[in-house]
């Protein structure tokens, strides 16, 4: 047996639990640099297919990638039997939750943990194994770094034997029907310290780019695969401004016919407002921004770096320059009250925004991570209870009981109002009915503001997505 033989005899499975309906880049990216140095790869997405009993049994190597909340904890939730049916493979957790939640998954079994910069830690790992297999024996303690900022140069994900985009979400534009939608990433980090993003604790204000021409390359593989549209996954598409347009100019000028969609903070939108231009004539539809509130004084403690007021004239800019923006929110915070619940569906209203908003965000909840900045602030000490390593946050409890069972409800009135297909404006004049009846106000309707004459248009992916 020669030594690629042994290399070819090394399996690795890397598996994603949840994706935001997106074909994973956290397995096609890793795929590709251990398939180079001569791994068996198989991936499997667990938000599409179930797991293949024999992928698990023949895995040397099984790492899951865990880049938000809802992902860390459906892959906790399945590694008890994966465990079960494989107690020899090695096991690796990698991706944003990886390192912030390293004790509970190595309390799980977990031998390897991967943040940050993982592709070159993944190979590192399965050398590692390959020299176990060799003879050379797994060191006790895991050499590579749990958080890795370095500079990496990556090669086109390998998304060979991933599902199909077309079984992914897909774009919903009235007056264009359905386009498929493939994902990529242009960068990662972020160079803002907003006090509740779980990008923070991991990369500190720092952003990686990932090369142009390996992001050309992966759209060109995904357009020929049936591409129409493409989302950019990065936290923040304006971190590094110049290379992002550099990206989409040549995108557009290679696939003219393809659109895509960004996510840029409202502080970047106003600095870097010259270049929204570009974006639209590029084919930009739309840009997903956090908001998250819009009460000066919670924004004051996300450290969100813009106000209300910054938010308005975004909209107004945005409906000026004919793209739509898709805002995001975090409404029920332990700082939300029952007035302040209504004023946001208030605003949203004023400012023509129900079609804009996924219904899912009208019931987002703060999540208080290990690490997380808000651990700063004195009265979030004061109000959270002890750390609760399954559920991986804080838990915490609004002062009003009555915030709290809202919350609670709204969830239960998206969740099924979009299970029958509502539409947006069905689901939130729901909610709207309900919070001003939990609130003591008379149930009335929405109040009859201006509708813009776009509001018909608007694009969204239809798959919603949470944290």
């Amino acid at each position: 047996m020669t030594f690629t033989d042994k290399l070819q005899h090394i399996r690795v499975l890397l598996i994603s639990t949840y994706e935001l309906g997106r074909q994973p880049f956290g397995l096609a990216s890793p795929a590709a640099w251990l398939r180079r140095v001569g791994a068996e790869v198989e991936c499997a997405d667990l938000s599409r297919h179930s797991l293949d009993a024999n992928q698990v049994r023949s895995a040397d190597l099984i790492a899951f990638y865990v880049p938000m909340h809802t992902a860390a904890r459906l892959a906790a939730a399945a590694l008890p039997k994966i465990r079960q049916a494989n107690p020899r493979a090695h096991v690796c957790f990698y991706g944003l939750y990886a390192p912030v939640n390293e004790a509970y998954f190595r309390s799980l079994g977990a031998q390897t943990i991967l943040g940050g910069e993982f592709e070159e830690g993944l190979v590192s790992t399965f050398e590692r194994i390959r020299l176990n297999r060799d003879g050379g024996g797994l060191k006790s303690a895991q050499p590579e770094p749990v958080v890795s900022l370095g500079r990496q140069e990556f090669i086109v994900p390998d998304r060979a034997d991933l599902p199909p985009l077309a079984r992914y979400a897909h774009l919903t534009w009235p007056g264009d029907g359905h386009r498929t939608v493939g994902h990529t990433e242009a960068s990662r980090g972020c160079k803002h310290l907003c006090r509740h993003c779980p990008v923070v604790p991991v990369y500190n204000g720092q952003f990686r780019v990932v090369q142009a021409d390996i992001v050309l390359e992966d759209v060109r593989r995904q357009v020929a695969a049936g591409a129409q549209h493409i989302t950019f996954g990065d936290p923040d598409f304006f971190n590094g401004p110049r290379h992002a347009i550099d990206i989409v100019t040549a995108l557009h000028r290679q696939h003219p016919e393809v659109t895509y969609d960004v996510t840029i903070k409202i502080e970047h939108l106003l600095n870097h407002a010259a270049l929204l231009p570009p974006l639209r004539d590029t084919g930009c539809i739309f840009v997903t921004s956090a908001v998250e509130s819009v009460d000066n004084s919670i924004l004051a403690r996300l450290d969100k770096g813009h106000t209300y007021s910054d938010f308005v004239q975004v909209v107004e800019m945005f409906r000026q320059l004919g793209l739509a923006i898709s805002p995001t929110f975090i409404p029920f915070t332990p700082w939300t009250t029952l007035e302040g619940y209504c004023n946001l569906l208030t605003r949203l209203v004023e400012l023509d925004l129900m079609e804009n908003v996924a219904p899912i965000q009208l019931a987002i909840r703060l999540l208080i991570p290990a690490q997380s900045r808000l651990l700063e602030l004195a009265e979030i000490r004061a109000m959270c209870g002890p750390y609760d390593p399954a559920a991986m946050v804080y838990p915490w409890s609004n002062a009003d009981p009555r915030v709290d069972e809202l919350g609670a409800e709204i969830q239960k009135l998206v969740r099924s109002g979009e299970k029958d297909g509502q539409s947006r404006r069905a689901i939130f004049t729901s909610v709207w009915k309900l919070a001003h009846a939990m609130a003591g106000d008379s149930v009335h309707g929405i109040p009859d503001f201006p509708v813009s004459a776009s509001r018909a248009s608007i694009p969204y992916l239809n798959e919603p997505w949470y944290c």
